[in-house]
Formats: C-alpha cells, structure tokens, sequence
C-alpha cells in the first residue's frame, strides 16, 4: 500500500452540542487527558521516505475516542446492533462492548439487536428483535458465535431503512466484512438522501485480515492461536511415518496472512500456498517436485495453503456465486491432496497423507484474551463515534492507533500481502520453500 489516494473527512449529523456524560467520570483539573479533539490526527503513511516526498499531501485520519460534546440526547436516543457474514471470534464480545458503553456510560436505555443480519430489517423473514441491556450480554463473551445471529446475501436497501426509520433508530453499528461495509455505505448514502439523522458505524470484521486501511481486525489473533494447534498436529503425524505429509488448509479468500502468520507463528511447515503468489504444479520448478524433493531429503513435509490459493489451477468457466455476490472458491485443499496422491502413487513411492481443515472450529470459537481486549476498544471507540453524531465511517486500528475511516475509502477495496513484503520474505526464510523451486 503505497499510495493513498482518498479523502478522510467524517461527515456528521450536525453540531455536538451536548456535554458528554462522560465529564461526570473524569477529575475537574483533568478534562484534556479523558476526551479527544476533533482536530487529532493520525498520520496514513508513516515511512519517512514518502512522508519527506509527499509533505504537500499529507493525509491523516481523525483519532477515535470520546468527544467533549455530543450530538445525541442519551435519554431520547435509541441504537441498534447487527452482525452480518460468516461467524469469527470476537463478535459477541463487540456486541457486549457496545452495549455497556451505551448502557453505562453514556445513559442509553434503548438497544436492540437486529438478528440474522441484514435479514432482520425484513419483515418478510419476521426475525424477533433482542432488547440488548447489561443482563443480556452478561457472560456472552465466553461464548462462540453472535448472540445476534447472522446471514449472508444482500437485502433491499430501502427496506432497511424504511425499518430503521419506523424504529426510530439514531445510531446503527453494523458488524461485518468487505460485503457489509460496502452495504453500509449503501445504506449511509439513502440515509443522506431522504434527510434522516441516523448515524451509521462499521466495525470491520474479517478473519482473514484483508480490509483496505485497516491494519488489524479482530478473531485474527484468536484465529492464529488455533492455526498453530493445527500446524502442531499435522507435523507430529507428519514426523510419526515414513514420508509423512501433513497438509492443512486456512482461511483467507484473497490473502495469506492468516497462513503466513501462523506459519511463522509455529515453525513446522515447509511450504506455504497464498492467493498473492501463483501455484504451478508441474515441472522442474512445480511445487509436486519441490514436495518430492522434500520428502526424499528430510522424510516428511508440512504444507500450509490458504483457501484462495491455487485458484489459477482451475476453469474460470466453473466460476459460481453465493448470496452476497462473492466467487464460491475451488477447494483448493481436496484438489491438492488429490494432486499429491497422485504424483506420488505414479512414482511408486509410498506416503503418508493427513488433511486437516479447522476453517469452521477456529470461526466459532471464542476470542482469545488479545482478541477480547481489542474488542473492547473497538466497541467502545464505535459508540462515541457514533454519540458525536459522526457517520459512515469505520473504526480501525492504523499505525498503532484507533481511527476513524470513512467508508468511501475503504468499501469495495481489498488489503492483500505484497509477496515483495517483510512478512512474506520472512515466510520464505521459515520455511526454506524458495530452495526447493529450483532447478
């Protein structure tokens, strides 16, 4: 990512007139320390050399956390909350975040959670509406999944907000991926249309870690935590028999940075398959060669791939879509294992082969601590956005700070690792796979 071009200004609701309740927990000669300015910044590209060439352009984006002022009345102020996509750890503890920050902190009695994502503004699905209070998100964060439920596929952008205006909705914090966010935008901009003054907050949510200007998301580290048990498992079978292979498959769609990570994070795989980087199979230089090679000079191999990878290896004419307009991916893990088997078999030289897949038990665990406390700021970070009349905007994490970015730079763009980049060199250092694809 090395040029950015995009305007980072907020829009807002109107003027933050309204003292912030959060002036009643913070010491009279200690204003300054609690709330943030609306004139803070973060600066986007903190490399010295382009900051030195590009000074005239410098671009920034505002700093989360509490305002001074705010644009809602808290007692006459009502919030809803919506989890949206594929399960990832961490959701409910977004949800529990967001809720008590409303409930506690800033005097918002009224919160309901939407279910089954963008869903249950439809009243065709007749989905039931959840009064979320402290006593409803008691506890939820020991738990997987979203208490709120989810869905994928896209629904009437009117609908929605036809339903958001019947509910009287002033705030809506939509939890989701690339595919929610770029809803949300859709839904901010008919909001902006009819005149209404509902606030419209995203919270990126992605395990694979690939949202545009966002530099963490949460469920990664809780995903990387897993992935290594699994990189674990599939060296040990891998090493217990002769020309052992463990294969395991990750997730990432269209990046490797759950497979690179977890790969550095557990130093057993040998190999390591991304989206970024094409696979070919065959041939001197084929990754089938290169696996062989390994397997005659050390007995057994580790191969990490992620779900993305290898797509190249198939007919764009067997391409087909899901609900929300994604690519449905090849199953570039069965596919491989075949291909092993295969390659093996007519050489005559006897494996042992292990697949491991633990895409749907790392999706629906629990957020591990790293992961909790991340969700803890972002939740939080979410509602005083959203209490200072500020929209269509996301939370993020960049260069070490919460940040609020707008939707139009970030919706419909993709965050994918440079194979030029120091994560993935450091992958090809771990692994040593760059000396088996040679000659």
């Amino acid at each position: 990512m090395k040029n950015f071009d995009f305007k980072t200004d907020i829009p807002t609701l109107g003027e933050a007139k309204i003292t912030s309740p959060l002036k009643h927990h913070t010491k009279p000669e200690e204003p300054e320390k609690r709330f943030v300015s609306d004139e803070a910044r973060i600066i986007v590209d903190v490399q010295m050399d382009r900051l030195i060439a590009n000074q005239k352009q410098m671009i920034s984006f505002d700093q989360a956390g509490p305002r001074e002022h705010i644009y809602f009345d808290p007692s006459k102020l009502k919030c809803a909350v919506v989890t949206c996509g594929g399960l990832c750890p961490g959701l409910n503890d977004i949800i529990r975040s967001i809720v008590l920050e409303l409930h506690h902190i800033y005097n918002v009695k009224t919160i309901y959670g939407i279910r089954h994502g963008l869903q249950g503004f439809v009243p065709d699905f007749e989905h039931d509406v959840i009064d979320l209070n402290p006593d409803t998100v008691s506890g939820i964060q020991n738990t997987g999944g979203s208490i709120l439920g989810s869905s994928r596929g896209t629904q009437d952008i009117g609908i929605i907000v036809d339903c958001l205006e019947r509910m009287t909705v002033g705030i809506l914090f939509l939890v989701g991926g690339d595919g929610t966010l770029m809803a949300s935008k859709k839904i901010a901009d008919k909001i902006e249309k009819r005149n209404l003054k509902i606030s419209i907050i995203g919270i990126p949510k992605t395990i694979d870690n690939d949202i545009y200007l966002v530099s963490r998301s949460f469920g990664f580290d809780t995903a990387v935590d897993v992935a290594t048990l699994a990189i674990k498992g599939a060296h040990n079978e891998a090493v217990a028999y002769p020309n052992g292979i463990g294969l395991i498959k990750l997730m990432g769609r269209h990046s490797g940075f759950l497979a690179a990570t977890a790969a550095l994070a557990q130093q057993d795989a040998n190999f390591v398959l991304i989206p970024e980087v094409d696979i070919f199979l065959y041939g001197k230089t084929g990754f089938l060669q290169a696996l062989e090679n390994r397997i005659a000079h050390r007995k057994h191999a580790v191969i990490i791939v992620a779900e993305g990878a290898g797509q190249n290896l198939f007919d764009d004419h067997e391409k087909k879509y899901d609900p929300s307009g994604n690519v449905v991916l090849q199953d570039i893990g069965l596919f491989l294992k075949d291909k092993i088997s295969q390659w093996f078999k007519a050489k005559d030289i006897p494996i042992s082969l292990k697949y491991i897949d633990p895409s749907y038990i790392i999706r629906s665990l629990p957020a591990n601590a790293n992961d909790s406390v991340f969700c803890g700021f972002l939740g939080r970070d979410a509602v005083h956005a959203g209490m200072a009349g500020k929209t269509k905007l996301l939370v993020s994490f960049w260069n070490n700070h919460y940040v609020h970015v707008p939707m139009d730079a970030s919706s419909g763009k993709r965050k994918n690792m440079d194979p030029q980049g120091r994560l993935w060199q450091s992958v090809l250092e771990a692994t040593g796979q760059d000396a088996f694809f040679t000659d």
